[in-house]
């Protein structure tokens, strides 16, 4: 059994509640990704609504109410044709008016766009008033309003778009225009079958709007959150080719600064005066500090050339994903490296992906572990996987079905944790994001009696670097 222990210091305070978000996307500014009033839900919806969206669909609509009303009268049904080809008339006006009006590109500002849907809802109210009311089967038309204010806009137009629609459904149960009626047939359409399709359709309203509007939440908030992960992803990846570059630049100039210092060498020894020695020494010596940074830069991790900064060894990763919380007193952090008896421990290709994940994993630990924090890396000839292990209270239940989604956090603040970062949810939804995009299996899990377990699973093929 291969194995390989590295303990570091941290430490203790009291745990407060175990957290479903690290502050892993605490590496970007607060302009980067906002503060906890941009993930709020009428913030979320704001400006998506385009005239061009609009236009499309209220073109889509006329056009139905024109084949319909044609329809009708080619059938020979009794309607008002002219006041009902009227209603459709001003609503292809005031179409053809906001199209012009406005690049389609533009997006409506909210009570615009409400204005906008409040002026679909009129006339979609003014047309089933003249064709029977509530015995109008069509009157399911005023759901479409509200359920695209419900996928665009706050919550606040969304509910006055959805009682102007209700109320509206309610009064035409009891004012409209006969229903069209065939030649020769008579239809009456009793008081209690129009009361309950006003009510069937002011719940149709609430229902779908609600389900849209659920989904439309779930959907902007995800996409928002991809987008911080996707710039977190790009800053590690900078670092990290910063990190090669500094690599090579190492390996380049150590051999004409090693020239240098034996020509100032030289010159010391063989200098005609004091004052050339003495610049000679200082050249030496300046030749040297060069030289000594160059090393430091070259200790970790990179090596000696971009292809050697690219992989690293499993005992390296552990040591890299422990070394920022070295600061934090009274927590003990270990750092395991296992595998199947017989086998080399192996290099896999450098990813900032889980660097990062797998740091921001720790950290969580570290605000919230009892005493001791377990990161231990195993490999055997198919996967390899890494895991994280404290020995705090663990998740709770509520938590625990929910983490790698975005937005759930029970994280203190700042004042009240030990690495100082203020949870805001994204976190472990970031980690879990970039480790499946390496191919990992990711779980989380209560331990055994206590503390929060952390696992990545990858097949060998997805991490495992080449040989050189």
């Amino acid at each position: 059994m291969a194995t390989s222990r590295t303990p570091t210091a941290q430490a203790t305070q009291p745990r407060l509640d175990r957290t479903g978000a690290s502050s892993l996307q605490g590496d970007l500014s607060r302009d980067e990704i906002g503060t906890g009033e941009d993930w709020a839900e009428g913030a979320v919806h704001r400006g998506r609504l385009r005239v061009r969206t609009l236009v499309t669909l209220r073109w889509l609509l006329v056009a139905g109410e024109v084949a319909l009303l044609l329809l009708l009268m080619s059938m020979g049904f009794s309607l008002p044709y002219p006041l009902c080809f009227a209603v459709v008339g001003a609503g292809a006006w005031v179409n053809l008016l906001t199209g012009v009006a406005s690049p389609g590109q533009r997006v409506f500002g909210d009570r615009e766009a409400a204005a906008q849907l409040s002026l679909d809802i009129g006339q979609m109210s003014a047309l089933v008033f003249l064709t029977g009311g509530t015995s109008n089967p069509f009157v399911l038309m005023l759901i479409a309003p509200v359920t695209l204010a419900a996928a665009t806009l706050p919550l606040r137009q969304v509910l006055v778009l959805g009682v102007m629609a209700s109320l509206l459904s309610a009064l035409l149960a009891f004012v409209f225009l006969p229903l069209p009626e065939a030649p020769g047939v008579a239809v009456v359409i009793p008081l209690s079958l129009r009361v309950g399709a006003a009510l069937a359709n002011v719940a149709g309203i609430a229902l779908t709007a609600g389900y849209v509007r659920q989904a439309a939440v779930e959907s902007a908030r995800m996409a928002l959150a991809l987008d911080v992960t996707e710039a977190v992803l790009a800053r590690e990846q900078r670092l990290s080719a910063l990190g090669a570059l500094a690599a090579a630049a190492a390996h380049e100039l150590g051999t004409p600064l090693a020239t240098i210092s034996i020509v100032a060498k030289e010159l010391a020894r063989e200098a005609p005066t004091a004052a050339v020695k003495d610049d000679a020494d200082l050249l030496v010596s300046q030749a040297e500090r060069c030289r000594e940074i160059l090393r430091r830069l070259t200790e970790t991790p990179a090596a000696a050339s971009d292809q050697l900064h690219e992989r690293l060894s499993l005992r390296q990763l552990v040591q890299e994903v422990i070394e920022p919380h070295a600061g934090v007193k009274g927590i003990r952090v270990e750092a395991i490296v296992t595998g199947a008896k017989g086998m080399k421990t192996p290099d896999i290709r450098r990813m900032p992906e889980i660097t990062h994940a797998f740091t921001s994993f720790v950290e969580n630990a570290v605000d919230f572990a009892a005493s001791e924090i377990l990161v231990s890396a195993r490999f055997d000839a198919e996967t390899i996987s890494m895991e994280v292990r404290d020995d705090g209270p663990g998740f709770s239940a509520e938590v625990l079905a929910k983490l790698g989604e975005p937005y759930v956090t029970t994280r203190p603040g700042a004042e009240g944790s030990r690495t100082g970062h203020i949870g805001m949810g994204l976190g472990f939804f970031i980690a879990k994001t970039l480790l499946e995009r390496t191919g990992a299996l990711v779980t989380f899990q209560n331990g055994r009696p206590h503390g929060a377990v952390v696992l990545a699973r990858w097949p060998r093929s997805k991490i495992e670097a080449g040989a050189l």
